[in-house]
Parts: structure tokens; sequence; C-alpha cells
């Protein structure tokens, strides 16, 4: 007797989503007049990354920096003493080249670029790390060491297999291993505003910004014990932006272990800085095919067929981390004035809800 046929009907949660900006960015990304849409449930929070969008504009954008992009996924092996985990860890060291052969028939975009390794007791911990063009890469690399393992079993036959995930990687979970060797994007964002223009927009001075970043940023972020991570609300602006251009939600988990770096310059002008070793995002894969998703990645130039491999994603990333910046600058502002910020959240979730 044949099988019924098994289908799976979805069903959409819905979220709020506003474009807010107009951004602009210059270095490895330009872009004027730039509307970068966010879903979220905290309204209060499109206003204040479209303050920040507006006074970095106004004071010449946001510059941003692709530093290194990576994707990992860490394999667990055992072998029967320590002495012969390290002897093989050597020898896969020096064999390179046959490891991306491997990897080579796994995918025409994922290339083996580095490996870290650790031995704990016989057990063998080896990160593997990919470039995986436009896509974040999880199947991607998750596939390439599904073809490694037994590679590297055949190759090496006194070793054997633990799991296909080590948490080396490290994926959705806060660890130091991704901010030290890097996992997903590594974007730094960086705008300089005069202190009249801060004056007017953010209602506050440079002087303020920074002294409120030391107290809080970084000594309240050593107090509580932070790992690796310098700002006031990185994960909200990373939330909005992942949901509304199709991305893995949960690797804002890594992806807000963002470090601000502020300060006043010689003349005066406050340089604001946000720098996010572990952005994972992708602009094609799981997701990228829902209509808002499709429309919302091209609203953001991140669908152009024209581009090599990884530019889209690149650019993704870029956007991703200026969003990152313009609310965690205009927190900060907010924050420096006593009231505020309750008062803002008063004033706007009660009027939406009215």
């Amino acid at each position: 007797m044949k099988k019924p046929t098994q289908t799976c009907n979805h069903a959409y949660a819905s979220i709020p989503m506003e474009s807010v900006g107009p951004f602009k960015l210059i270095g490895d990304v330009e872009a004027d007049d730039l509307m970068v849409p966010m879903a979220t449930y905290e309204s209060p929070l499109w206003p204040s990354v479209a303050r920040g969008a507006r006074v970095s504009a106004k004071a010449g954008g946001i510059r941003v920096t692709v530093v290194d992009e990576r994707m990992t996924r860490s394999i667990l092996l055992q072998a029967p003493n320590a002495g012969i985990a390290a002897l093989r860890l050597k020898e896969l060291e020096s064999r390179q080249e046959d490891l991306q052969q491997v990897v080579a028939q796994t995918s025409r975009f994922a290339k083996l670029i580095d490996t870290h390794h650790q031995v704990v007791g016989n057990l063998i911990y080896l990160r593997l790390e990919f470039t995986t063009g436009d896509a974040s890469g999880h199947n991607m690399v998750t596939n390439a060491a599904d073809q490694l393992i037994p590679w590297i079993l055949n190759e090496y036959t006194d070793l054997s297999y633990v799991s296909i995930s080590a948490n080396y990687c490290t994926d959705k979970k806060v660890s130091a291993v991704n901010g030290i060797l890097g996992r997903g994007k590594y974007v730094v964002c960086e705008t300089t505003i005069s202190r009249k223009l801060c004056q007017r927009y953010l209602k506050t001075t440079p002087e303020a910004i920074v002294d409120l970043h030391i107290k809080k940023d970084l000594i309240g972020s050593i107090v509580s014990g932070g790992l690796r991570t310098a700002n006031a609300h990185v994960a909200n602006m990373l939330l909005g932006f992942y949901l509304a251009t199709g991305q893995d939600a949960a690797n804002i988990v890594e992806g807000s272990q963002a470090i601000n770096h502020v300060e006043v310059n010689t003349e005066g002008e406050l340089y604001f800085s946000t720098t996010l070793p572990n952005l994972i995002v992708g602009s094609i894969g799981n997701g990228k095919g829902l209509d808002f998703v499709v429309q919302n990645l091209q609203q953001l130039g991140c669908a152009n067929p024209d581009v090599e491999p990884g530019a889209n994603a690149r650019r993704l990333a870029c956007i991703a981390g200026a969003t990152a910046l313009c609310g965690e600058l205009s927190l900060l502002a907010a924050q420096t004035n006593p009231g505020e910020l309750m008062a803002a959240h008063i004033k706007l979730e009660r009027s939406a809800n009215a």
C-alpha cells in the first residue's frame, strides 16, 4: 500500500518592519540615501537608528571596512593517546592541498583557507575555516567537514570519529575563539561627528559620550563579566536586520560580541566606531526566497547578479554593521541625558498602542 504524501504547511509569524535611514556609507561599500529594513517589536528602535544614520550622514558618512571573512566548522576526533593526536595533526598540516581537493568536490564556492586545533587528552578538536561565497555557509562547511572526516579516518586508521561538531567552531554560543580567530565577516564601522552636529542631533557633547562609553561599555562590561564585548545593545540592531533580510537569527549570540571604541579627536570631534568580528550573514541560502526578503535584499543592493561571488554578502555585512553603529551612537547619546531613554519609550510605544 502506497504511503500518503506528507506535506508541510508553514505558518509565518508577523513582525512589524520599517525601513530607516537614510544611511551614507563610504569605504568598502559606497551608498547614499540608503534605507535599511528592520523587523522588530521594539518600535523605538526605528527612530533611534534613524537618528544615528541621519547625524552620521550629515557628518560625511560611515566608513565600513571588511577586515576578514571565514566560516568555520570544528570536528571532534579521538586518538589512542595525546602523542598520536599531536603527530597526526602535524601530518595534516602538511597536507592542506589534499584537504582542499576533498573540499572542492563538495561545492564550487567552499575553499579551505586555514585550520586551528586543540588537543585535550586523547581528543582532537580541529577547527576548519572556509570562504563560502555569498552564503553564510553553515551547511556548506558542515557538508565539507562531513566529507573530510572519512578521508582523514581512511588516511589515519588509528583515529576515530566522535562528532561532526566539536563546539570549537563556535556556532551560536558566546566564546572567545570567534573574536580571536574570526567567524563570518569581520567588519569595522567608523564615523567622525563634529561638536556642532553632536549637540544639534544627539543633544549631547562628544565628551559626555566618551565618558559614558568608558564607564558603561568598558568598565560596565568588565564588572558584569562580559566576554569580548563592549557595547550597549548591538543585539537589538542585528536581530532587526537579520529578521528583515532572512538571516539565521540565532547568530546574534556571537554577532553581538561587538566592541565600541570612542574618543574625542584633536579637533574636538567625536570619533565613534563599532567593530563586529563575528558577523554572520549571507545573501543567498535558506530564508532568502521569501518575497519580503527578496525585496529587502534588492533594496539594499545585495542581490546584484553581476558582481563576483561574495560581494553581495560583504555588502550586506557592512550595512548590518553600520546599522549597529547607528543604534549604539543614538542610545549612548540618549543615556547621557537623565530620563531621555524612558521618555522616548513611553512616547513612542504608548502612542503606537493607543
